[in-house]
């Protein structure tokens, strides 16, 4: 009997209406359904009003995460148009919020530039939320309408009236749809911070009804900047000792294009640069940060050339030189933005370039010839800049002479895993050799390795770039993971095309020393190797810090509300072991708890905010101790921190 088959025709194709194909395949529009997506909702709601803003018709935006984690945004703009739609028939609010591609923004008379998703943000945040609210402030009324998953429930009503106008959107995230429901505070106010130094004058206010002090006030805060970037780039430099007191600021147009840059150098060896298109950041760049390289480095070195600075530098000077110890903000406006890259934030627009160029030429070149000392100092800087970079290059050849950093050359302490195949292999990075013994006995041989290190490594914020390859520790680490560090022209960038884990595991002791370790650690990923970090290969093990035993009940805890827990399911004649490092686990205990895939909890190291990321790290690991303290007193609370 011949073989049956299906008939693929017409009625095989399935046509989503509306707003059903953002139910249906809600990532291709917000990214994700973790919390990464569910915050990205408030982003798009908030862009809006931040559109409004930026046409001159609003100054306040008010976000407020409520009890049931619904959220909702309040503007003082012009308010949602809502009379009839001539094409849909229906009200142009209900035109915003349920038609894809639907918005002011793409009528080039309401909006000269906008952020988000170019129109298709508010109407998506319609359909994934089971409950969406929206009140329009507008000729003297209040007009309101309902929706429930991207459909009205309601007809668009006028609710009384009005001496004011904005737009008021409350919406609850659908939880069949989205892993994470719960709203974070932190995560919100950084969105919110960044947007003010983004668009100075603006302020923004954010508040939390699920934290109320003892007086019943909910936790709050009001963001606001007057100087916009110059603001910014003193926030993200808070915690670097600076090298010239001086923010350079520019904030004009060319060829019609917006630009606005703050830059300023400190004593790291470090560059940070930040890019932004229309509010968007742009994590991978484009032609604004291109333009804004290129202005740079052509006008400090034609001012060092022609003031006769370079002389003593007897090396070659490049361009990455001049980029050392540079913090710097780029934000540009532009009204057709061009995004290309693998997460569509690198800005493409050719045009960007000249504009951005000149303009930070014109800035640059000014600031320098008036302030002579401040320009020596920064090539005083670049110079040993280009000193330092030939000095690392030497000293990775000699590294390379001595045992090469890819390929063969494997750290005799290493205990590798015996499968090839990246995907499936995991590197446990662990404090010490006793450690170390307890990991390798405890492993699954075929895809798990083990490299101990002895004591603290190197800490790589605040060591010269040679230094970096003359520690055993870290070029172990290199040689461990088979990358290659370096190339003539760039002694700082990492290959990591032939990395051989892609789970990269730090464990270390659950205590005060232990946490120092896996702060150097993240911190050497970080700034040697951000893209492990960027790509989710950077795991953080969790091992337990107590076990409890009574009679034959025998439980592993991670806190003390565990063990409290314990003790009052199995009575206060209860054993608690608290376990002060990995060595005093056996091999069992360890696997069982820690290793293996099975029954163990790890965290995976994200960056959501580098320049936030870049601040934290320059406080914990930099040279200023005062704000170290502070930040260690605000979040004592939250550590486990041995007496």
């Amino acid at each position: 009997m011949a073989e049956e088959k299906e008939e693929y025709s017409a009625s095989n194709i399935q046509v989503l209406e509306g707003l059903e194909a953002v139910r249906k395949r809600p990532a291709m529009y917000i990214g994700d359904i973790s919390a990464k997506g569910l915050h990205h909702l408030v982003y798009e709601v908030v862009d809006n009003s931040i559109d409004e803003a930026l046409a001159g018709y609003a100054q306040h935006i008010d976000v407020t995460i409520n009890v049931d984690n619904s959220i909702t945004v309040v503007d003082d703009g012009r308010g949602i148009p809502v009379d009839m739609h001539e094409k849909e028939h229906k009200s142009a609010l209900e035109v915003v919020l349920t038609v894809l591609h639907a918005g002011g923004k793409f009528d080039k008379g309401s909006y000269k530039v906008s952020g988000g998703l170019h129109g298709v943000g508010v109407s998506c945040v319609n359909a994934l939320s089971t409950y969406l609210r929206a009140e329009v402030h507008r000729n003297g009324k209040t007009y309101v309408q309902e929706y429930s998953c991207g459909k009205p429930t309601t007809e668009l009503r006028v609710a009384g009236v009005s001496d004011h106008t904005g737009t008021c959107i409350t919406f609850k995230p659908d939880a069949t749809i989205f892993t994470v429901t719960e709203y974070d505070y932190d995560t919100l106010a950084k969105r919110l911070r960044d947007l003010a130094y983004l668009n100075a004058g603006i302020t923004l206010h954010l508040t939390d009804m699920r934290d109320l002090d003892e007086d019943g006030n909910p936790r709050k805060e009001t963001f606001h900047s007057d100087t916009g970037l110059r603001e910014f780039v003193e926030y993200i430099d808070s915690s670097k000792e600076s090298l010239i007191n001086d923010v350079i600021h520019l904030c004009t147009e060319r060829q019609g294009i917006p630009v606005e840059v703050a830059m300023t150098y400190n004593t790291t060896f470090n560059e940070n640069v930040y890019s932004y298109v229309n509010n968007i950041n742009t994590i991978e760049g484009g032609t604004h940060l291109t333009g804004f390289r290129r202005g740079l480095t052509s006008t400090l070195k034609k001012y060092a050339e022609d003031n006769n600075l370079l002389k003593n530098a007897k090396v070659e000077v490049s361009s990455d030189d001049f980029r050392e110890g540079l913090t710097a903000v780029v934000s540009v406006k532009v009204m057709e933005p061009q995004f290309e890259g693998q997460t569509k934030t690198k800005l493409g627009n050719s045009e960007v370039i000249g504009a951005v160029q000149t303009a930070v030429a014109d800035a640059l070149g000014a600031y320098l010839e008036e302030n002579p000392r401040e320009a020596k100092t920064i090539v005083e800087k670049v110079v040993l800049a280009a000193q330092a970079r030939h000095a690392a290059i030497n000293a990775r050849k000699n590294v390379l002479r001595k045992s090469p950093l890819s390929g063969g050359g494997l750290p005799g302490k290493l205990a590798d895993c015996s499968s090839r195949t990246a995907e499936d292999c995991e590197l446990f990075i662990v404090e010490g050799d006793s450690a170390g013994g307890t990991a390798k006995q405890g492993r699954d041989r075929s895809f798990q390795a083990i490299l101990p290190l002895r004591g603290k490594i190197l800490n790589v914020e605040k060591a010269m770039e040679h230094r970096i390859f003359d520690n055993e520790e870290i070029t172990n680490l290199f040689r461990a993971l088979r990358v290659t560090i370096g190339t003539e022209d760039d002694p700082k960038a990492a290959n990591l095309s032939k990395l051989a884990y892609h789970k990269i595991i730090i464990m270390t002791d659950a205590d005060v020393d232990g946490a120092h370790i896996a702060t150097l650690l993240m911190t050497f990923f970080f700034r040697r190797m951000r893209p492990v970090i960027e790509q989710g290969y950077l795991y953080l093990a969790t091992p337990p810090l107590y076990k409890c035993k009574r009679g034959k009940n025998e439980e592993y805890c991670w806190t003390d509300q565990q063990v409290q827990q314990f003790i009052m399911r199995n009575g206060e004649r209860t054993t608690v072991q608290r376990y002060k490092g990995l060595g005093e686990m056996s091999a069992q205990e360890l696997r069982d708890t820690t290793m293996s895939p099975e029954h163990r909890m790890l965290k995976q190291v994200n960056i959501s905010d580098a320049a936030e990321a870049d601040r934290i790290f320059s406080m914990l690991m930099g040279e200023d101790v005062g704000p170290r303290r502070d930040f260690i007193e605000s979040n004592a609370n939250y550590a486990n921190i041995d007496a």
